[in-house]
């Protein structure tokens, strides 16, 4: 009998709330965890990975569990290719709680993996992700307001913050593709 290629899923990765859309087009193998899906979400997109998360898949919210968590489900434990298909059609994953950063997950396509090829990879995005902590979709748009303006009473502040400067519109596909090379699968929680 001949063994079944690995099969590869398609995801664009879009954060919501924020316009002009941030998002990643993303392929993984089938048989990683979801807290594996996680920590790639979160290197594509250039956040820290120093927070907890949520996955929303069909009714049911998967992370990390721990004594308050009621119904959570272990996706330390979850194999993303072993959901039903029409689950993985469209998901929702959550970053950082406090903050709330959504992001929708959406399959473009379900592919044999290619022999030679590493995954995860990053085959395009759009835009910078937004700082680490800025206080969600409104902080990050204040933020925005005050880099932008040298006339803000908070300009200097956020710049001094971030480093001293911040393009938004900055994206760099050779970088996040190194970086997924990489990828940290037990990051220290912050929350």
């Amino acid at each position: 009998m001949a063994k079944a290629k690995k099969q590869v899923y398609q995801f664009k990765i879009t954060l919501e709330e924020i316009a002009p859309a941030v998002w990643r087009r993303v392929q993984v193998e089938s048989d990683i965890t979801l807290r594996q899906l996680s920590f790639i979400i979160q290197t594509a997109m250039g956040w820290a990975g120093g927070h907890l998360h949520l996955f929303y898949i069909g009714g049911e919210q998967y992370g990390p569990p721990d004594e308050d968590s009621e119904g959570l489900k272990d996706d330390s434990l979850t194999v993303l290719g072993k959901l039903p298909a029409g689950k993985l059609k469209k998901l929702i994953y959550e970053y950082d709680l406090g903050d709330g950063w959504r992001h929708a997950l959406e399959l473009e396509a379900t592919l044999p993996a290619e022999p030679g090829k590493s995954y995860p990879l990053c085959l395009a995005g759009e835009r910078a992700c937004p700082p680490e902590d800025c206080g969600g979709v409104y902080g990050y748009e204040d933020f925005l307001k005050a880099i932008k303006d040298k006339k803000h009473p908070e300009h200097k502040e956020k710049l001094d913050w971030i480093g001293g400067s911040f393009d938004p519109e900055l994206f760099d596909l050779k970088e996040t593709n190194a970086a997924l090379a990489d990828i940290d699968y037990n990051p220290v929680y912050e929350d």
